[in-house]
């Protein structure tokens, strides 16, 4: 009887255990591989939503910018004992780009300031073959407003620029983009004023985006092509006429991922390329994801003179 149960008990050969692990590992390996995927995917569409997020809200800081340049306000016929329109001096012609009054002034990335002047070149971002090159334009814009309740000065000017300059800190040597405001002061009875920023609305330098890899603003005219020479104030006769034959503004800007996107760095002979508008462009050979915004702006308020 005791010879016929054991021969009854089922159990495990070390075969069968040995093929049981096998296959749970190779469904482990399958999960994790599965894993992995989904979870670099989920991290590059979050990464890739950043970056569409940080274009939307800086594009839309500039649009709303770009589209004032050139305003002025008409009060007319009031009861408030103030001018009926702006008496606020106009500076333009031969004067400095950091004086003038004049709507939109570019300065293209090969000559644009930094913060406060002096020009820099591409700084060594990740070690990219491209470090002799310069990075980002520059703008400036100026339009007008009205305040009723100012009775020192009804009439306002702002001068609003963008740019972007070098940080360099523990995360590394990289671009940001920043804004400054400025305000035009002439009280009632004057007939100069001046530039400051030391009103409640300045403010110079403010950053507004950090990660920028390229900035670049290009002038067109009313039949949508380029304005050369470049629209500026100075001696240059033609440049200060094409001043105020700017229609639009094509836009882009070109931003990077914070940390790493690729799994692996580019090659030396084949570079990830950033295009730019026109023959402008970068190469770069880190893991870094680069992506750019491109917009058409239109001006509402420059006309063929003041």
């Amino acid at each position: 009887m005791k010879k016929n149960k054991l021969k009854n008990i089922a159990g495990l050969t070390l075969i069968e255990m040995l093929i049981g692990v096998v296959i749970s590992s190779i469904m482990m390996a399958a999960i994790y591989t599965t894993y992995t995927v989904v979870n670099n995917s989920y991290g590059q569409v979050t990464e890739r939503a950043k970056i569409s997020r940080s274009g939307r809200d800086i594009i839309e800081m500039m649009m709303r910018d770009i589209r004032m340049a050139g305003f002025k306000y008409i009060l007319g016929t009031n009861t408030l004992g103030f001018p009926n329109r702006s008496y606020l001096e106009f500076v333009g012609g031969e004067s400095s780009i950091i004086e003038s009054h004049d709507p939109i002034i570019i300065e293209k990335g090969e000559n644009a300031l930094g913060s406060l002047g002096g020009t820099y070149t591409r700084i060594n971002e990740e070690n990219h073959p491209d470090q002799g090159s310069k990075c980002c334009d520059r703008i400036h814009i100026v339009y007008d407003d009205f305040n009723q309740n100012d009775t020192t000065q009804p009439y306002k000017r702002y001068k609003i620029t963008y740019y972007a300059a070098p940080i360099t800190d523990s995360a590394g040597s990289r671009y940001a983009a920043y804004r400054s405001v400025r305000s035009w002061i002439q009280p009632l009875g004057t007939d100069v004023g001046t530039w400051v920023d030391d009103c409640p609305e300045c403010y110079i330098g403010q950053k507004i985006r950090d990660h920028i890899v390229d900035m670049e603003f290009v002038p067109l005219d009313a039949e949508g092509r380029r304005i050369s020479p470049l629209p500026s104030p100075g001696s240059d006769i033609t440049a200060r006429d094409n001043l105020y034959k700017i229609r639009a503004i094509d836009l882009r800007i070109t931003f990077r991922s914070k940390g790493n996107f690729y799994r692996f760095k580019a090659s030396e002979d084949k570079p990830r390329f950033v295009k730019g508008l026109g023959d402008r462009g970068h190469n770069f050979n880190d893991q870094k994801l680069r992506d750019s915004v491109v917009v058409t702006i239109h001006t509402r308020n420059i006309g063929s003179g003041i």
